[in-house]
C-alpha cells in the first residue's frame, strides 16, 4: 500500500502516479536554489519509498524555468569558508541525500531543464538517469569562485564523460548545452522541449516500473561494482557471487512470456 507522503518543506513537492515518485524542487523565483532543508526532505522521501512497494521509479525534477542553479549562495552570507569548502551547513545534509540515492533500491532519473549548474550537476550525477533538454545549460563554477568540490564532482563527473573532459569542463567552468551533454556522456537523451522531456521520462519510467522491482533492484547493487575499481575478472566473480533470493517473480513473469 502506498504511504502518504508529505514534504517536510514548502521547498520541495511530491505526488506518485503510477508507481513513480515525483520529487520537485520547488523555489522556482530562486531557480530552486538548493538550500540544506531540501537535502535533508529528498534524504526523507527517498528513505520512505525504500519501505513502499508501490513506487518503483523515482523522478527528480525543478519546477519553474530550470532545474536548478545550484547552492543559494544567501545561505552562505557571514560564512568564512576556509580551504575552499562551504562547510557543513550544506555538506553534511548533502552527503546524506547523495549517499541515499546512490543506495536506494529505486532507479532515481533527474528530469532536467534550464538550468542544472555545480552542486545541482552534482546531485544530478548521483542518479541513475539524466534525461534533458537540447537547450539546457550544464557547467561546474567551482573554480570561478575558489571552491573545491565536496558532494562527488571530481569522481561521478569523470566517471560520465573520462578523466580529461570532465578536468575540461571543471578547469574552465565553460557552459555546455543539454545537445552536448549527451555527445560527452553527462545525459542519457536530449529532447527538444520541455513537453517532450516529459514524455520521454514518462515513458522510461513506465518500462521500468513495469519490470521486475526486485530484479533491478539486483541490477543497480549489481552496476555498483562496475565502480569499486576491480579488475574484469574480479568484478565478473562478485556479480555473479552476489545472491538476491528476493527476487521471487520469474515463474510468474516466464509463464506470460508470448
Amino acid at each position: 500500500m502506498t504511504e502518504l507522503y508529505k514534504s517536510p518543506t514548502d521547498f520541495l513537492l511530491c505526488e506518485i502516479s503510477n508507481k513513480v515518485l515525483t520529487i520537485t524542487l520547488n523555489r522556482p523565483e530562486a531557480m530552486n536554489a538548493l538550500r540544506p532543508e531540501m537535502f535533508d526532505g529528498i534524504k526523507m522521501l527517498v528513505t520512505q519509498a525504500e519501505k513502499d512497494s508501490d513506487v518503483s521509479v523515482i523522478v527528480l525534477e525543478g519546477s519553474g524555468r530550470a532545474f536548478s542553479a545550484g547552492v543559494d549562495l544567501k545561505v552562505l552570507q557571514g560564512f568564512d569558508p576556509k580551504a575552499g569548502k562551504i562547510g557543513d551547513i550544506f555538506d553534511k545534509p548533502a552527503a546524506e541525500a547523495w549517499h541515499t540515492i546512490r543506495n536506494s533500491r529505486c532507479p532515481i532519473i533527474a528530469k532536467v531543464h534550464g538550468a542544472c549548474f555545480t552542486g545541482a550537476l552534482e546531485m544530478a550525477l548521483h542518479c541513475d538517469f539524466v534525461f534533458t533538454t537540447i537547450d539546457t545549460k550544464f557547467g561546474d563554477t567551482h573554480a570561478k569562485f575558489g571552491l573545491r568540490p565536496t558532494w562527488g564532482m571530481s569522481q561521478t563527473l569523470s566517471q560520465a564523460i573520462g578523466v580529461r573532459m570532465a578536468k575540461e569542463l571543471s578547469f574552465s567552468a565553460r557552459i555546455v548545452s543539454g545537445e552536448e551533454a549527451v555527445k560527452i556522456g553527462i545525459a542519457n537523451a536530449a529532447e527538444v522541449d520541455k513537453e517532450s522531456l516529459d514524455k520521454l521520462v514518462n515513458k522510461r519510467a513506465s518500462q521500468i516500473a513495469s519490470n521486475s522491482q526486485e530484479a533491478v533492484k539486483a541490477f543497480k547493487n549489481l552496476y555498483a561494482i562496475s565502480q569499486l575499481g576491480l579488475s574484469m575478472e574480479k568484478a565478473l566473480e562478485a556479480e555473479l557471487e552476489r545472491e538476491f533470493p528476493e527476487i521471487n517473480d520469474t515463474n510468474e513473469r516466464l509463464a506470460d512470456f508470448k
